[in-house]
């Protein structure tokens, strides 16, 4: 056991890497929770690994929950840094879970995806759902993503077929409409590589067609922010630095659910990246996806920035 000299010690990093190393591997019945702590450690050693839950060999999702579940990163990311703590919640709860990284290209590294083309990548997407669909016997899924991940769906389901084939898109912290990245692209393009504006340069074409002003997200959101058929939630947080402002995650339309974390938990300052492993966002997500009750409340604890709960 750790002592508790080591505990007053050791510093927060340095805690979470610990609990990612020890903690007790995935069992037949139950799968452990992870924490930021396991995902940077997934980032550091395995990043091409599964998240715990996910993708089994074979299940038929039961009656209690009908549609399948697949998990969608977001820029940067990958399926296994983006999903210790919900896959196994999900895969736990006896849902079919299934995650998988897109938009790779050579700057990705085999860790930060998702910087290809939004289309493409939704294209992708509509890969995986078809995958799922005909693995399961399911007659829709049910989405849950990440930053881009909560964004790019839409493209699928306004324009590839999806709005058939989605019951429901939870959006964590989603790039809805785009971000100005608090004015901080207006000062990046004021720089060119070779006569090439900055956030171009670089390379990542989804994070250019996400900053402001962009015809990418002025096309999708042209004729309203939703599609019928599918119902959608957005979760987001006050202390979101990278979509901003926060308000920008939110969608207007029918079958649409807003979520603003601090009006229900005032101790919660979870930021763009913590919110994925924020235990009060996670279980906005499972209600969502399960009793879907308006009148919800989760449990309010304290969330720190980056690391979560």
């Amino acid at each position: 056991m750790v002592s508790r000299t080591w505990r007053a010690l050791c510093g927060v990093l340095t805690c979470l890497f610990a609990v990612a190393i020890l903690a007790p591997s995935a069992g037949a019945t139950t799968l452990p929770i992870g924490n930021f702590g396991n995902a940077i450690s997934n980032e550091l050693f395995t990043p091409g690994a599964m998240p715990p839950g996910s993708n089994p060999a074979s299940c038929r999702p039961s009656a209690s929950h009908p549609y399948p579940v697949i998990l969608v990163h977001g820029t940067l990311a990958n399926e296994a840094f983006s999903w210790q703590a919900l896959s196994p919640m999900l895969a736990n709860a006896g849902y079919c879970v299934y995650a998988f990284d897109y938009g790779v290209d050579s700057l990705s590294l085999g860790r930060f995806d998702a910087l290809t083309d939004i289309a493409a990548s939704a294209a992708e997407l509509r890969t995986e759902v078809d995958k799922v669909l005909a693995a399961t016997g399911a007659s829709k899924v049910d989405l849950v993503g990440h930053s881009q991940g909560g964004m790019m769906p839409r493209y699928y389901i306004k324009n590839l077929g999806g709005a058939a084939k989605v019951n429901m898109l939870v959006g964590l912290a989603p790039s809805n409409h785009g971000t100005t990245l608090d004015g901080i692209n207006t000062l990046l393009n004021d720089f060119t590589i070779m006569g090439v504006p900055f956030t171009s340069a670089i390379g990542c074409v989804s994070c250019t067609q996400q900053v402001l002003p962009s015809s990418f997200m002025a096309s999708l959101n042209a004729g309203g922010d939703t599609q019928a058929g599918p119902r959608y939630v957005v979760i987001e947080s006050r202390y979101d630095e990278i979509v901003t402002p926060y308000t920008s995650a939110f969608l207007t339309g029918p079958n649409v659910q807003n979520i603003l974390l601090q009006n229900q938990c005032g101790i919660d300052f979870t930021d763009h990246i913590g919110i994925i492993y924020d235990p009060v966002a996670l279980q906005d997500v499972m209600n969502a996806l399960g009793a879907d009750s308006s009148s919800f409340r989760p449990s309010c604890s304290l969330v720190l920035p980056v690391i979560g709960g």
